[in-house]
């Protein structure tokens, strides 16, 4: 029988320019993964050398030692901690943020109003409100949430408040001359337009949650990948602060990959439904 469904054949154009993409895209990934190691090298080679104190700055070697160390004692615990505690100030940023958004986009008076007060709060340095957290929620993981909150639910609101006003005037207009409510025309126009800047938005997010977790766990912690470089500091185990610095670092990548991820199985699941 027929299969009606079966993929539509490629031209050789059109494979030859996908293979080149491939080629070109795997190149790009050499050359980053060829930059990380070489700087290991260096770090490891400058180390042993004498060039530069490995007992301050650390080295590849000691570090692996370091990860084995913590893996033994509470590693997954002081990550797990840290992971919950992004994702959380995370979706309560996107979600609170993306919300109060639509509200100002709602109601143009609101959002002349509010509009100096949340500039004004975006640029507050809210790393000086931690005593204050602490003393409204408490010393626990609670205030690390809300820092994490402060630090990215006001620019999640400003960016997703300038993409809903910078949907397509024309397209709102034929849309209400048809006789759509202001319902409709968010659901139907404004938000479909904006999933990119939604994506965008917790691209952002993501890492300014994390930088308000650590943030946190600088101030109030018994656990964390915050509380594991403030411990190791005021020890003065340097390999410690710098393993668990690199250990963020890729936590943070793989926190915004995760995003990418997502915004690419949607868009394809759009694609597909068009």
């Amino acid at each position: 029988m027929y299969n009606q469904t079966a993929a539509t054949p490629v031209s050789k154009e059109r494979a030859a320019y996908l293979q080149k993409q491939r080629r070109k895209k795997f190149r790009i990934r050499a050359v980053q993964v060829s930059v990380v190691v070489l700087l290991l090298a260096l770090w490891e080679l400058l180390a042993n050398a004498g060039v530069i104190d490995s007992f301050i700055m650390s080295q590849p070697s000691r570090m692996i030692k370091t990860v084995c160390n913590l893996s033994e004692n509470g590693l997954l615990t002081h990550l797990g901690v840290t992971c919950l505690e992004t994702l959380v100030g995370f979706l309560l940023g996107t979600v609170l943020g993306v919300g109060l958004a639509v509200l100002l986009w709602w109601s143009n008076t609101l959002s002349s109003i509010c509009e100096p007060f949340l500039v004004v709060l975006n640029a507050l340095p809210k790393i000086a409100l931690g005593p204050v957290f602490i003393v409204w929620v408490g010393a626990g993981v609670q205030a690390i949430i809300v820092m994490a909150l402060a630090i990215s639910l006001i620019v999640t609101v400003l960016e997703m408040l300038n993409g809903f006003l910078a949907t397509d005037g024309e397209m709102i207009t034929m849309a209400q001359t048809f006789g759509a409510n202001r319902r409709q025309v968010f659901t139907k126009i404004v938000m479909p337009s904006n999933l990119h800047t939604l994506f965008n938005s917790m691209k952002v997010n993501i890492g300014l949650s994390l930088v308000g977790v650590i943030a946190g766990e600088f101030l109030v912690s018994k656990a964390g990948l915050g509380y594991l470089i403030v411990y190791g500091g005021q020890v003065f185990k340097l390999d410690l602060v710098m393993t668990s610095v690199v250990i963020l670092a890729v936590v943070a990548a793989l926190l915004y990959q995760s995003v990418v991820i997502a915004e690419r199985a949607l868009t394809r699941k759009m694609r597909h439904k068009n």
